[in-house]
């Protein structure tokens, strides 16, 4: 099973940019997340094809699970 952190976030064409992180912490809690995507923002880190990253659209945990067939 594989964990991993989507931080989703709006640029300044208010098209979605979203990042991913494998294997976050289990005990993340949603203030920590918050508090670095907007570190993300405030120190312009990363920047999109659709310019800089402007507010934080949400985050989410997702967990994948695959059953191999052959």
């Amino acid at each position: 099973m594989a964990t991993r952190l989507r931080m989703s976030f709006l640029n300044s064409l208010n098209r979605t940019t979203s990042m991913s992180l494998d294997d976050p912490k289990a005990d993340l809690t949603p203030t920590q997340v918050q508090a670095v995507m907007d570190d993300i923002i405030a120190k312009n880190i990363f920047n999109s094809s659709g310019g800089d990253l402007v507010s934080v659209k949400g985050a989410e945990v997702v967990t994948t699970t695959v059953n191999e067939l052959i």
